[in-house]
């Protein structure tokens, strides 16, 4: 049962409560690198979806780099990317990647992308030449592709699985029964149809997924989630608070206090997820490399 003190209520206009305020700066390091970005002609998500941790992961330096754009053609409530109509396809965006991601020495690079329902594809040929540039670039690197649905095609998510990538990340963002307010385009079992056909492609791939909390879901819902992705051999698992990200968007609901995300943290381990990152300030890529020893415990798993 839920006591009081465990969520907190917003009003129309909350204050964020303590353990959401973090001082941003931006070092030299960080103006160094989102230069190197625009130079390029390079999108990230960190940028372009206003996430509250990109000084500390341009700071290491991390990036996820965002393919296709940075126009989307949903128009998802809690998302802050642009939404209309994108531009065409660039190219040259796969081996401008590479080339940025050898010159910052990354060790483990994720590529997410807008959704591109204008594309047959959903954009899959271009997140597997992106994959295959990054290789071609740092053939030791690691990589995780966070992708869209592709609207449920099996032969654009084929076409990403067959690029070589290590792990394959897509976000379910919130329980089932908020799709039709928050995700209305999208589909919680859709979804979890894209993880499943991974795992069933190849069990080499880890697969990851993702989870915002403070839409006004149960602390139930959530574990109901947890043991959905299990069932569809989900490895590991993002949880994070959901912020307003412009004017518009869906309002939050409560700010889920920090010992609220270690029972998270300790659900989803229980159920069997191989690693687990949940906090308030936790989004889908945030210390991503980090999974690269899970990457391995799952491969030593496949080959016992």
């Amino acid at each position: 049962m839920e006591t009081r003190d465990t969520r907190i209520k917003t009003a129309s206009h909350p204050r964020l409560p303590f353990w959401m305020r973090r001082r941003l700066r931006e070092t030299e390091q960080v103006r160094t690198l989102k230069k190197i970005l625009r130079a390029n002609h390079l999108h990230t998500v960190c940028q372009s979806a206003g996430c509250p941790n990109i000084a500390e992961c341009f700071q290491k330096p991390t990036a996820t780099f965002m393919i296709l754009g940075d126009v989307c053609t949903r128009r998802c409530r809690f998302c802050g990317v642009s939404k209309g109509r994108p531009k065409p396809v660039d190219p040259d965006e796969p081996e401008r990647i590479g080339r940025t991601a050898k010159a910052l020495g990354l060790r483990h690079v994720v590529i997410t992308s807008v959704t591109r329902d204008d594309l047959k594809d959903g954009g899959a040929e271009q997140f597997a030449k992106t994959v295959e540039q990054i290789y071609r670039f740092l053939p030791d690197a690691s990589v995780e592709a966070l992708i869209p649905d592709f609207s449920g095609d099996d032969e654009s998510l084929q076409i990403v699985l067959q690029s070589g990538l290590d792990i394959l990340n897509h976000n379910v963002e919130t329980v089932p029964r908020l799709y039709p307010v928050v995700r209305s385009e999208a589909s919680f079992s859709r979804s979890l149809d894209v993880l499943r056909k991974a795992k069933n492609v190849s069990t080499r791939i880890a697969t990851k997924s993702g989870l915002m909390v403070g839409l006004g879901e149960t602390k139930r819902e959530v574990i109901n989630v947890f043991e959905e992705l299990r069932g569809v051999g989900c490895d590991a698992l993002t949880i994070g608070q959901y912020l307003v990200p412009s004017h518009g968007s869906y309002p939050v609901q409560e700010y889920v206090r920090p010992e609220t995300f270690d029972t998270y943290r300790e659900a989803a381990l229980d159920r069997g997820f191989r690693w687990v990152k949940s906090g308030p300030f936790v989004r889908s890529s945030f210390h991503a490399e980090e999974l690269l020893d899970a990457i391995k415990e799952v491969k030593e798993a496949v080959c016992e």
